[in-house]
């Protein structure tokens, strides 16, 4: 018997290594059942809320009434300013490319030769360390709301991918992604990173801390604007991280701008540096997170709704990861709106 086990051993340590093709999971987004719809809320007029919410809010303009120029030979004209939180983007992060997490799991585009062929996050020598892909999308949720607000004070767009990470050189190279965010230098030391740590505690139990833009919370540091996360603790963790870089590389390449605060009242502002409080992120996939306080599928997890960026996942993370069909993540992004409705 001793013999066969030395056998059996032998042979097993001389097969040929097999490895196994990431799979690609997702699902299409049900308006119905998966979007948290109270993170709309608060809704204000000026500093006073019309319609309560249970998440921090960001500064509103004292004023209810606002003045902008007019569409008509420049006259000024007069309306209430309004703040509210719309539904802007759908963001995939995903190990596999060309993996559309949020199309419900379908790969478009990964027969492009010499594109997308970066490391997978378990893939490099340093478990520390992940890599990852990402896509952005419009989601024209505001739609659903232009019975009730005019559309000067919702994004108008049609549903459309917007940005994939496979065919943009700066992603997974840090070298190049430096001529992205130069100024990154000035924080990669110690008195930086510690800072850091606040920036974790406020947006754990109200909101980020706009000043440090270059901390994502709890999740680790903003640097470098790509998919290459060196501190990786999971893949929650890590996607949420991913997700932060991707909003404040949209800002960086002016492809979002400031919509929260009396400067963005009459229009939006083109914005470099990202303000993380105008962002809060929920989970699409791989297990949606639409109620407040409890998924009452399953009582023993909590559900997640939608949260400031940066905040910690520890209380929330577990059971949100599994084998196979739980490790590609989908979110959506809210975004503070204020606007001087005419």
């Amino acid at each position: 018997m001793k013999k066969h086990v030395i056998i059996l051993l032998f042979c097993i340590a001389f097969l040929p290594q097999i490895t196994f093709a990431k799979t690609c999971t997702g699902r299409m987004v049900n308006p119905a059942t998966d979007i948290c719809w109270e993170c709309m809320f608060p809704i204000t007029i000026g500093s006073s809320p019309v319609a309560q919410g249970t998440r921090a809010d960001t500064d509103n303009p004292g004023n209810p009434i606002c003045i902008c120029e007019g569409k008509i030979a420049g006259a000024p004209q007069i309306g209430i300013a309004i703040g509210l939180w719309e539904g802007i983007r759908l963001i995939d992060v995903t190990k596999a490319p060309f993996c559309f997490v949020n199309l419900g799991g379908v790969e478009i585009g990964a027969d492009l030769v010499g594109v997308g062929s970066g490391s997978d996050p378990q893939s490099s020598d340093d478990s520390t360390s992940a890599v990852w892909h990402a896509h952005m999308y419009y989601y024209p949720i505001g739609f659903i709301l232009q019975s009730v607000l005019d559309l000067l004070c919702l994004e108008v767009s049609t549903f459309d991918v917007g940005w994939i990470t496979e065919v943009d050189p700066l992603w997974q190279d840090d070298q190049l992604t430096f001529l992205l965010n130069p100024e990154s230098i000035l924080f990669n030391n110690l008195i930086t990173q510690v800072a850091c740590a606040a920036d974790c505690v406020t947006s754990s139990i109200y909101k980020a801390i706009d000043p440090l833009f270059w901390c994502s919370g709890c999740q680790g540091s903003m640097y470098p604007l790509n998919g290459r996360v060196q501190h990786h603790v999971n893949s929650l963790q890590s996607s949420l991280l991913t997700t932060s870089r991707v909003l404040y590389k949209m800002h960086r390449q002016l492809m979002l701008p400031l919509t929260s605060g009396e400067a963005a009242l009459c229009q939006p502002v083109p914005m470099p540096i990202i303000k993380k409080s105008q962002y809060r992120t929920q989970m699409i996939n791989p297990l949606p997170a639409p109620d407040t306080l409890f998924d009452y599928a399953n009582a023993s997890r909590p559900s997640v709704g939608c949260q400031p960026l940066g905040k910690s996942s520890l209380i929330y993370e577990t059971g949100r990861e599994f084998p196979i069909n739980g490790e590609d993540f989908g979110y959506m992004i809210w975004r503070k709106r204020n606007c001087c409705l005419l």
